[in-house]
């Protein structure tokens, strides 16, 4: 069952592309429009069924559409959403997939054209590869979606977007914009950061014979650096936090080695597996 007459999508990348797939699979809108700068692009989503049609004019693409889905890198969703809502009929929704929420939600939610709902929205899945061509129908499958709300949140826009991701992903959780930024610099922002770190500070003749973990752990180090360069300052007091929080448990098993401590060591190791078996 449609829950949209006509869905537009800004930015037909990797998330983009794949919101649109799921939601051409499910049939949640009856139209699926796309925008993308570049024409080339509009023609290989509409080849892989993302897309119904598509348009590099931003006003054709969102006129008549009742849900805008803004995909694309953190720093661009704030100007790009002023555009398009100045475009949007009353009674429209735009909602996004951005990887930070709080300096977002704060400057588009109740700041709108009379008649335009924004909400928040970040779906938990992706890869360190990017571009249409990496699109999938599964992607989001079994993921969590993390929809933000406030005081200010328009109620009906809130529960058709929680509806969708509901539809798209295994869980959705309904939070504030600024817990959603507190939690996902422990779990994803920072974890992008480490791995980034661990390969600047190997050296050529170590990185010659990387093993196997090592490659485990640093994959998303793979990931576009202009889109986490911008999601790390985006969310560079919640990142620093999570840093500090990180340097702490990195201090102290420092001192333990230097110290040849191998009970304490012990203890800090067996502590972290068990938090880690009980992730699965």
């Amino acid at each position: 069952m449609a829950l949209f007459n006509r869905v537009t999508i800004v930015g037909l990348g990797l998330i983009g592309g794949s919101v649109g797939m799921a939601v051409k699979r499910r049939r949640l809108a009856r139209r699926v429009v796309g925008f993308s700068r570049r024409p080339a692009t509009l023609q290989r989503a509409k080849r892989c069924g993302v897309i119904d049609a598509g348009t590099t004019d931003l006003h054709r693409a969102v006129r008549d559409a009742d849900l805008v889905i803004l995909a694309t890198p953190v720093d661009t969703i704030v100007p790009l959403a002023r555009r398009a809502a100045s475009f949007m009929s009353a009674g429209s929704i735009l909602t996004d997939v951005g990887s930070t929420k709080e300096t977002i939600v704060r400057a588009l939610e109740g700041r709108l054209p009379r008649g335009i709902a924004f909400v928040g929205a970040h779906p938990l899945a992706g890869s360190e590869r990017s571009g249409i061509a990496t699109a999938r129908t599964d992607l989001f499958r079994g993921s969590v979606c993390i929809v933000t709300a406030t005081s200010r949140t328009n109620r009906r826009a809130l529960e058709r977007v929680r509806r969708l991701w509901q539809t798209l992903a295994r869980h959705v959780l309904v939070m504030q914009p600024a817990r959603h930024d507190r939690l996902l610099a422990q779990v994803s922002h920072l974890p992008h950061m480490v791995a980034f770190c661990l390969v600047a500070a190997a050296g050529d003749e170590a990185l010659a014979i990387a093993p196997r973990s090592f490659l485990d752990a640093t994959r998303v180090a793979k990931s576009d650096p202009w889109l986490w360069e911008s999601i790390f300052l985006s969310n560079r007091a919640h990142v620093t936090a999570a840093m500090k929080r990180f340097e702490r448990q990195w201090q102290m098993l420092r001192a333990r080695l230097a110290w040849t401590d191998r009970p304490a060591l012990h203890r800090f190791l067996v502590s972290a597996k068990s938090k880690r078996d009980a992730l699965d």
